[in-house]
C-alpha cells in the first residue's frame, strides 16, 4: 500500500527556505576558531568585519586541523615560527597551505 504525503504551500516553502541552512550545519560547526582567536586578537582591534572575512577564507582553505593550528598563533605567535622552521614534512605541508592562506586574505579583506 502507497502513502500520499500532502504538503502545503506553506511546509514547501518552510522546507526551501531551511535547505540552505541546513547545508551549513557542518561548517559552522567546524568554523570559527579562527574568527574566534582574531577577535580576541590585541593585534586586529576586535574588528569582526575583518575576522569574519579571514575565517571566510580559511574555510575555503584550509582543513579543521589546519584552522586549529592557525588560530593558536594569535595566542603563540612563536609557534607561527617553529612551525615554519620544522622539519616536519606535515609542517611544511601545512606552511604552503597557510601562505597561501594568508596571501588570499590578505587580498580579499581589506
Amino acid at each position: 500500500m502507497m502513502t500520499v504525503i500532502r504538503l502545503t504551500r506553506a511546509t514547501i516553502l518552510a522546507v526551501l527556505l531551511a535547505a540552505p541552512l541546513l547545508a551549513t550545519i557542518p561548517a559552522v560547526a567546524n568554523a570559527g576558531r579562527i574568527e574566534q582567536a582574531c577577535t580576541r586578537s590585541e593585534r586586529v582591534g576586535g574588528d569582526t568585519r575583518l575576522c569574519t572575512c579571514i575565517q571566510r577564507i580559511a574555510d575555503q582553505l584550509l582543513t579543521a586541523r589546519d584552522q586549529r593550528l592557525a588560530a593558536s598563533f594569535f595566542k603563540d605567535p612563536h609557534r607561527a615560527q617553529e612551525v615554519r622552521q620544522s622539519d616536519s614534512r606535515s609542517d611544511e605541508q601545512f606552511w604552503t597551505r597557510y601562505r597561501q592562506f594568508g596571501a588570499l586574505a590578505e587580498q580579499s579583506c581589506r
